[in-house]
């Protein structure tokens, strides 16, 4: 399987953090992980790692409900940036909300995967194959 340059994991739950860090660490599928606590974080890391495209994230795992910014106000502040390579980055929404809005929200905001926690490794392997390819 191939290794992405980075990936992004942007949740405001510390213990769902660190149980997708050791997940995306054991599976090795990354040079480079980073993690923001909500998506005005998940911004502003973006726009300094665009200073360094080496580690710019190939995919951004993105949970719904955060203070500061929510998941959904991230995508509508992501659609303002521009950058090259922006259309292969991907993004899927891992939460806990099973509301049918947000999926529809999500949908229409571009977002490759809608999916439910826990991240499971069957899961992470299924996004790879099938969106990173």
């Amino acid at each position: 399987m191939k290794r992405l340059k980075a990936v992004l994991l942007i949740d405001d739950d510390e213990t769902t953090n660190i149980i997708n860090e050791m997940l995306i660490t054991e599976m090795d599928v990354t040079e480079k992980l980073f993690q923001a606590r909500n998506g005005k974080e998940a911004i502003d890391l973006l726009q300094g790692l665009l200073k360094q495209p080496a580690h710019f994230p190939e995919l951004i795992l993105l949970d719904v409900n955060m203070p500061v910014m929510d998941g959904f106000a991230f995508l509508e502040a992501y659609q303002e940036m521009d950058f090259p390579g922006k259309s292969s980055l991907k993004i899927v929404m891992l939460t806990t909300s099973l509301n049918p809005k947000d999926i529809e929200q999500a949908k229409n905001a571009g977002v490759t995967n809608y999916l439910t926690k826990p991240l499971l490794e069957e899961t992470l392997y299924n996004i790879l194959e099938e969106h990173i390819r």
